[in-house]
């Protein structure tokens, strides 16, 4: 029956855990496997500490990222985009409007650069009204942004029903 040993996860192994961590496992499965592959390392007081220290840098700079996340949400959160675009019957659009259309907004407006595949958009806007849409910047940071679509020329006045439209007689 071959001994544990300690090693230290160099990569992610599926069932195993992820990169960084500190495992037990049996003699032959680290000699013969992970640490041929390069998968682990044994675990020495040295390579403890460094991987200590790589996780400890990669907790700064998710908190770092996070902060800048909040700070992106709050200005983005509630904010109106507007888009007019030639409609036809039933207030469908003669086109649509994308992710893209969305990021390219969120540019001109607020001067932000924001990768289109973090908007949360099922699929894109066809009819005229007002949606709200998802940006998932990073877990759990998700503001709301709405967009309103409207046929060229705004949105059709209503008249009241017994005045006459000008040029009718």
């Amino acid at each position: 029956m071959s001994a544990k040993m300690k090693v230290l996860l160099v990569q992610n192994v599926e069932h195993l855990g992820q990169a960084g961590e500190l495992k037990d496992v049996s003699g032959g499965f680290g000699r013969n496997y992970l640490l041929p592959k390069g998968f682990a390392v044994l675990a020495t007081r040295g390579q403890i500490k460094q991987a200590e220290e790589r996780l400890s840098a990669q907790r700064r700079r998710v908190d770092a990222a996070r902060k800048d996340a909040e700070a992106l949400a709050a200005r983005l959160d509630g904010v109106t985009l507007t888009f007019t675009a030639k409609v036809g019957e039933q207030d469908r659009l003669y086109g649509s409007v994308t992710s893209a259309d969305i990021v390219e907004k969120i540019g001109q407006q607020l001067k932000l650069e924001i990768d289109r595949r973090k908007i949360e958009l099922e699929e894109p806007i066809k009819r005229t009204g007002t949606y709200p849409v998802s940006i998932r910047l990073v877990a759990g940071v998700v503001p709301v942004v709405n967009v309103v679509v409207q046929g060229e020329g705004g949105p059709a006045p209503v008249a009241p029903p017994d005045v006459a439209e000008p040029g009718e007689e």
